[in-house]
């Protein structure tokens, strides 16, 4: 048991709306019923009933059903082809589903669709072209922008994120979020954090190379010392004899004493 017994509302006419569509239930309404309401209709034993959303029939079988949908609708203007999809928003209201167009759905109920515009900036010292050229090796879409549309440098990747020059230290990316695009934007400021990162990490790499020449040069100096050392003596200056030409090589100041230029120079450097 249930009320109102009008079925005009409530629990009872959505119950009756569930089990409606099948002959092995039954509805047995107590009480006066006002004309015009849905229990008045069921007292004439109609052989169909109009819902609120939905029309309830029950055809014999094998017998051939049309059903007839709004024209104003978006998704009933093509007659889809067997095996189609037909994809839109599913709407429950109280035990009715409706399928939509996403633009309809202010029209055809209370309620609307939003769109939620995002902007991230980002902490990017490097040089703008690079980050537009690295982006261009790795993915398919990204157009340069004009400065009059974009106010400044700019390039939109797959026509659905838009990358802008900020400052010398900073980007911004601007995009309206669904999945796609939540991806793309997330790949791209993964790529701008690599870049940054790698930054810095060359100077490293150049100083250390600085300090390991330099380092590899002091051990030369001492292994040619040890080694004219070990030939020539310790103390005083050392004379190097090469095919007759002779070299006189201070220790102490480093200076070289010879006729021959070319052993001159060849003493000096080595030591």
């Amino acid at each position: 048991m249930a009320s109102p017994s009008g079925l005009q509302s409530g629990l009872s006419r959505q119950l009756f709306e569930i089990w409606c569509s099948d002959k092995k239930n039954a509805c047995v309404i107590s009480g006066n019923v006002v004309e015009g309401t849905l229990a008045k209709t069921i007292i004439n034993e109609p052989k169909e009933v109009t819902l609120i959303n939905t029309k309830i029939i029950s055809p014999k079988n094998c017998q051939s059903v049309e059903m007839y949908f709004n024209s104003e609708k978006r998704l009933a203007e093509k007659t889809p082809e067997v095996g189609e999809t037909v994809s839109g928003l599913l709407v429950k209201k109280t035990i009715t589903y409706q399928i939509m167009a996403p633009d309809d759905l202010h029209v055809f109920s209370q309620l609307s669709t939003e769109n939620i515009s995002q902007r991230i900036t980002i902490a990017y010292t490097g040089a703008f072209g690079v980050l537009e050229h690295r982006l261009k090796q790795i993915l398919e879409s990204v157009e340069s922008l004009p400065d009059e549309e974009s106010e400044g440098p700019a390039f939109r990747v797959h026509e659905r994120l838009t990358v802008k020059y900020e400052s010398e230290k900073h980007i911004s990316l601007h995009w309206r979020s669904d999945p796609i695009s939540d991806m793309v934007s997330d790949s791209v400021v993964a790529l701008v954090l690599n870049i940054s990162r790698e930054i810095p990490k060359v100077v490293v790499e150049s100083e250390e190379a600085t300090k390991t020449e330099e380092e590899n040069n002091k051990k030369a100096e001492k292994v040619i010392h040890a080694l004219l050392v070990s030939l020539f003596g310790e103390n005083g200056k050392l004379v190097i004899s090469v095919d007759g030409n002779v070299a006189h090589l201070d220790k102490q100041s480093g200076n070289v004493e010879s006729e021959n230029e070319g052993l001159k120079e060849r003493v000096r450097v080595a030591f």
